[in-house]
C-alpha cells in the first residue's frame, strides 16, 4: 500500500508528527530505530514545556506512549529500522531501511542528529558523570560549582553564556583561536566568572565516581593544565543524520536539510523535515516538536489540494 505519510525518525519531532497525523486521520508509516534522542542521557530536563522536570528516559517514554495511545489504526510502527535511502517516484516515494521498504505520498524527516563526541581519555568512563553534552539540559546542576566548556564556536560561548547564570565558574578551551561570532565573544567575556584559553588542546578527563579535573595542552608552550572542575560541556559539533536523502533533497555545507521555515517543506515538494536534521537556526526538543506540527499542518493541505 501507498501511505499518505512516512514518519522517519523517534524523537520529539517525529513524535509531535505521529500524534498530529494520526489526529487528522493521514494513515502514516512511522519508522525509527528507536525512541531515544539525544537528550536521552540527560538525569533531569527542565526546559520542556508543560513538565517541570524528568529525565531523558522519561521524555523519550512519554513520547511514545503519547503517539502509541493516539495511533488507533492510522499509524504502522516500524521500530528497530533505520532508514538507509529514499527515492522519488512519479507521485510517491520509497522508503528503505535495513529490513525492507515502503511507499508513501509524502515524508517528514526528523531524523535528529548525533553529537561529535569527546576523544580523550576518561570521555567515556566519565559520561553522564559530570561529562554532559548538553548545557541546556544539564545546567542548572552544576550551580556553584567550577565548570569547563569544550569547544570554541558560536556553540560552545553560548553553552557558557547560559551556564554563567548557574556556575561559578566557567572556562572555556578551544583548540584553536576563537570561531565564534566576535560580538558573542566579546559580549561573553564581560562577565568576571568567564574565562576563555585558545590553543588548548583537550587531553583527559579526570576523576573517582564523578568528574574532578580537566586536563588540557597549552599548543603554544606544549606544556600540560589540570584544571579543578566538577563539570565538563562538550560542544565539538554535531552531524545531522541526513545520509539517505544525501542525493535527493537540497543540504547545506553542514550537511542540515534545507527548509523553508515557513512550513519546513524541503527542495523537493512533498518532502519536509523537522527539528536538529534542518537547517533551523536553534536545534531544541521544543523547537524540534514545533517544527513537526507545522509541517503536519502543511502536509495535511497538501494532501488534501494537490
Amino acid at each position: 500500500m501507498i501511505y499518505d505519510l512516512a514518519i522517519i525518525g523517534g524523537g520529539p519531532g517525529g513524535a509531535a508528527a505521529g500524534v498530529y497525523a494520526s489526529r487528522k486521520r493521514l494513515k502514516t508509516i512511522f519508522i525509527t530505530k528507536d525512541w531515544l534522542g539525544q537528550s536521552n542521557v540527560s538525569e533531569k530536563i527542565e526546559n520542556w514545556v508543560g513538565t517541570v522536570a524528568l529525565s531523558g528516559l522519561e521524555l523519550s517514554q512519554s513520547l511514545e506512549k503519547h503517539v502509541k495511545a493516539y495511533a488507533a489504526d492510522m499509524i504502522d510502527f516500524k521500530e528497530g529500522e533505520l532508514c538507509t535511502e529514499v527515492e522519488k517516484k512519479e507521485d510517491h516515494f520509497v522508503i528503505s531501511t535495513e529490513k525492507g521498504s515502503y511507499e508513501a505520498r509524502t515524508i517528514l524527516i526528523s531524523s535528529g542528529s548525533r553529537r561529535r563526541t569527546l576523544d580523550v581519555p576518561g570521555a567515556v568512563e566519565y559520561d553522564n558523570k559530570g561529562l554532559t553534552y548538553c548545557a541546556t539540559c544539564d545546567g542548572p546542576l552544576y550551580s556553584d560549582q567550577d565548570v569547563v566548556v569544550v569547544g570554541g564556536g558560536n556553540a560552545g560561548f553560548e553553552s557558557a553564556a547560559q551556564l554563567l547564570a548557574y556556575c561559578k565558574s566557567v572556562t572555556l578551551l578551544s583548540r584553536s583561536d576563537f570561531k565564534a561570532d566576535p560580538g558573542t565573544v566579546e559580549k561573553v567575556l564581560q562577565n568576571p566568572k568567564m574565562k576563555a584559553i585558545a590553543n588548548a588542546i583537550p587531553k583527559a578527563v579526570k576523576g573517582d565516581k564523578f568528574v574532578s579535573s580537566f586536563v588540557y595542552t597549552n599548543s603554544t608552550s606544549n606544556t600540560d593544565i589540570e584544571l579543578p572542575v566538577t563539570g565538563v560541556f562538550v560542544e565539538v559539533g554535531s552531524t545531522p543524520n541526513t545520509d539517505f536523502v544525501a542525493d535527493l533533497v537540497q543540504r547545506d555545507k553542514y550537511n542540515h536539510i534545507v527548509v523553508d521555515p515557513r512550513t519546513q517543506m524541503t527542495s523537493i515538494a512533498g518532502i519536509w523535515a523537522a527539528g536538529d536534521a534542518t537547517d533551523g537556526l536553534y536545534h531544541q526538543n521544543n523547537i524540534a516538536a514545533g517544527d513537526a506540527v507545522k509541517a503536519v499542518e502543511d502536509i495535511y493541505l497538501y494532501i488534501h489540494t494537490k
